[in-house]
């Protein structure tokens, strides 16, 4: 953020307030409605944007859309005190129709200037979160409330810009010596219940991270529901496609979650290790959930069978070809997950590495996992709202992750799938620092 932005947001108020309570003026010279409307559309469109030196398009939105609400906040609470006098000035005459219309013509200003900030936030922001969003909306209509809120989320923004900017700068000499430039391309394979999507990423910022540091990226793009068996075989026929195309010999494999299972499958039974050069597992219920099995004995088949129904018929609008919610979430259990563990042992030639983490409480995570992860906690003790802790480790390192804020990370957090920024851990330098880690080994 440039230094001059504390001046640029008072200038910037001073005249958005003379624009707003102009109707006098505008009254006896047509021209100022004109000139009015430009100077209003110019500072709406582009003052925030040359306040803040990011190159990202995103964050330079997000910032444009914070600084138009402080001047709304400014413009806003001097032209109260102008309406009033106004009204002072008008309403013991009888001359209500001119409070009235000064009033239209301010309101008509400011709401303008409002809404184009709280949508630029709204839409920039990857660190408001769903909560504040939804927290936001609700109190919009409640007075005192809403200036509250808004406070509040206009110290998140700021504060996501301030981070970003920063770290924008610290890393521009790292990119220079693409410490992801691994031997072998890297293969993403997401957890269940979820696809591959080019425009709402499963792995967050995380991809283009990598990518910006060397990475060559691919995608399992296997179905979000299935048997570890059957996604295994979709994997299996992926990877050997990407071998075909690239003539690359070997993969490197990041798995989170249930994809960390279907990948150990594809290696131990489908002849898949030959083409992998590593494989490394985020968050995979290695030995499965307790908490699944319980909630396989304890609801009714009528409801888990209208889910299933539900669920099935849902995928396959949204692309899956034969979606099996059933097979996936039995596949999961601890049941399942422990014998397959002894059976599906180390590959050799493989290098095999596993990653956790744990939240510290419930509200650290994002629904549902805030609700779930009190249930697992009960079966399983420490977990990340889904998978116990107990659950993570596996092949020739283990590393926990827990953060440093009092909260910790999340299922979500630890793909970037929520796009949150927690203190104490920055997931995008993390997956850097992993993929640096294989590329330091050769591979």
């Amino acid at each position: 953020m440039k230094k001059f932005l504390p001046a640029a947001i008072v200038i910037y108020s001073i005249i958005y307030t003379i624009l707003a309570n102009g109707y006098f003026y505008a009254l006896e010279n047509a021209a100022f409605i004109y000139i009015s409307i430009g100077v209003a559309l110019a500072i709406n469109l582009f003052a925030g944007i040359f306040c803040i030196k990011s190159v990202k398009t995103r964050l330079r939105i997000c910032f444009h859309g914070a600084v138009m609400l402080v001047v709304f906040q400014a413009s806003t609470a001097v032209s109260v005190i102008y309406q009033i006098i106004v009204a002072a000035l008008t309403l013991p005459n009888g001359d209500w129709k001119s409070f009235i219309f000064s009033a239209l013509y301010c309101t008509a200003f400011e709401a303008f200037l409002f809404w184009n900030g709280i949508i630029c936030v709204y839409l920039a922001s990857y660190r408001l979160g769903l909560k504040k969003r939804i927290t936001g909306i609700l109190c919009g209509m409640v007075p005192i409330a809403n200036l509250i809120m808004l406070n509040r989320i206009l110290k998140t923004v700021f504060e996501e810009a301030r981070l970003e900017t920063a770290r924008e700068m610290l890393k521009r000499e790292e990119v220079e010596k693409q410490l992801c430039k691994t031997k072998y391309p890297i293969l993403l394979v997401h957890g269940v219940f979820f696809r591959d999507r080019k425009l709402l990423n499963y792995w967050g910022r995380i991809p283009k991270e990598l990518e910006i540091n060397g990475a060559r990226i691919y995608y399992g793009n296997h179905q979000s529901a299935e048997s570890v068996a059957n996604s295994a075989l979709e994997l299996k026929n992926r990877i050997e496609r990407i071998i075909k195309d690239t003539g690359c010999e070997k993969l490197n494999i990041i798995a989170h979650s249930k994809g960390g299972l279907d990948c150990r499958y594809a290696m131990r039974f489908l002849g898949m290790d030959k083409y992998v050069a590593s494989l490394t597992t985020i968050n995979t219920p290695h030995r499965g959930c307790e908490f699944a099995d319980y909630l396989l004995d304890e609801l009714p088949p009528d409801i888990v069978g209208a889910i299933e129904r539900f669920y099935n018929r849902m995928s396959k609008r949204l692309g899956d070809h034969s979606p099996d919610f059933m097979a996936a979430v039995n596949d999961l259990t601890a049941q399942k997950c422990i014998i397959r563990n002894e059976e599906m042992t180390l590959p050799k030639d493989v290098y095999c590495q596993s990653v956790g983490s744990v939240l510290c409480n419930a509200s650290g995570g994002q629904f549902p996992m805030n609700f779930s992860y009190v249930l697992v906690k009960h079966f399983n003790g420490d977990n990340d709202g889904l998978v116990s802790e107990d659950s993570f480790k596996w092949g020739e390192s283990y590393t926990l992750l827990k953060g440093e804020c009092g909260e910790g990370i999340s299922h979500a957090d630890v793909i970037d799938l929520s796009r949150s920024d927690i203190k104490g851990f920055d997931v995008r330098d993390f997956y850097v620092s992993l993929v640096d880690g294989l590329r330091r080994r050769g591979l």
